[in-house]
């Protein structure tokens, strides 16, 4: 039983500029910007959204099956991925090109100047679906224009339940396409901005959109989540974090715990929790994949949180969910 990640990698050079941007930009010079920021703190991350989810899915205990494209610098994040025990059978080097790659300095304000380099993962419709075997479930996340599409069509011809997560990839797309998408998929997660992009660009609200899938879910940062099925809205609670050190890759955390709550026949309320949980634990930690828990230290803190015990194999019934909200 394995999960098909579709996506990109990517390697994130964040560096921080210890002053404010609006000291050295003039507004009347805009027009004719030539500006250096000294940045004497920088860091790389290996990210991506599908090196992400499937990090966060092996911490659950599951066999995550990664698909992508990059380039001929992916040396590092390859062994990376071989020490954490994540199949990269699937993931694709194109000679010639770069690994995807965003370069984000960040001011004082928390504001922030990124440039994005797509690399490779332009070429991502170049792996067919076919190519993974004994596949259960897939998610469909930000990855180039034509992968995605591709990658979409493929899973609804071969039956295989997908998510599909456009995330910061939604803007490529009309809303036609997006209620192709909506068609095809079996469930659909948005943070809040790109729910109200998708209703802009559909014209469906929330309650339609949920109409054409299983479940929409649809997080809310620190305001939790809302998951959207069979005709009703379930409101799923956001877990406590111990502190709010970094927020990049929460969202790969959350969608993580959504495909091992389906996996593995969890309930809603069970399944968003997890979501939850996984969210929160990544938020404490600088970076995507810095972040690590034994199962018994995510039972602890799932108990913690919800004030219900983690159980592998039960659901968590709507009477105990409201007992303890």
């Amino acid at each position: 039983m394995s999960a098909l990640i579709c996506g990109s990698f990517a390697f994130d050079t964040i560096m921080v500029f210890p002053d404010q941007f609006k000291n050295h930009i003039l507004a009347d010079k805009i027009h004719m910007l030539n500006v250096s920021f000294f940045v004497p703190e920088m860091r790389r991350e290996f990210g991506g959204c599908a090196g992400n989810i499937a990090y966060n899915l092996k911490l659950l205990g599951d066999e995550p099956v990664a698909m992508g494209t990059v380039g001929d610098d992916f040396g590092p994040y390859a062994a990376w991925i071989d020490k954490q025990n994540i199949s990269r059978q699937h993931v694709h080097a194109k000679a010639g090109t770069y690994t995807a790659q965003a370069f984000i300095t960040t001011d004082l304000d928390d504001n922030q100047i990124t440039a994005f380099h797509p690399g490779a993962m332009s070429l991502a419709h170049e792996t067919p679906i076919s190519d993974a075997k004994n596949i259960t479930i897939a998610i469909v996340s930000p990855d180039g224009r034509d992968g995605m599409i591709q990658h979409a069509a493929d899973l609804q011809a071969a039956n295989i339940p997908f998510i599909f997560d456009p995330g910061q990839g939604l803007p490529m797309f009309d809303g036609d396409e997006l209620l192709t998408f909506a068609k095809q998929a079996t469930y659909i997660t948005l943070n809040d901005y790109e729910a109200q992009l998708f209703q802009d660009r559909t014209g469906q609200t929330p309650e339609q959109i949920a109409e054409l899938v299983e479940a929409l879910i649809i997080t809310r940062g620190g305001e939790g989540s809302y998951i959207y099925t069979d005709g009703k809205r379930l409101d799923i609670p956001s877990a406590k974090a111990a502190q709010l050190a970094d927020p990049t890759g929460c969202g790969d955390a959350y969608r993580a715990g959504l495909l091992h709550g389906i996996q593995h026949g969890k309930d809603w309320a069970t399944t968003g929790r997890i979501a939850s949980l996984l969210g929160a634990i990544k938020i404490e930690q600088n970076g995507t994949q810095n972040h690590r828990f034994t199962m018994a230290e995510f039972a602890a803190r799932f108990e913690e949180s919800f004030g219900i015990a983690y159980h592998a194999t039960k659901n968590i019934s709507e009477t105990a969910v409201g007992n303890h909200q």
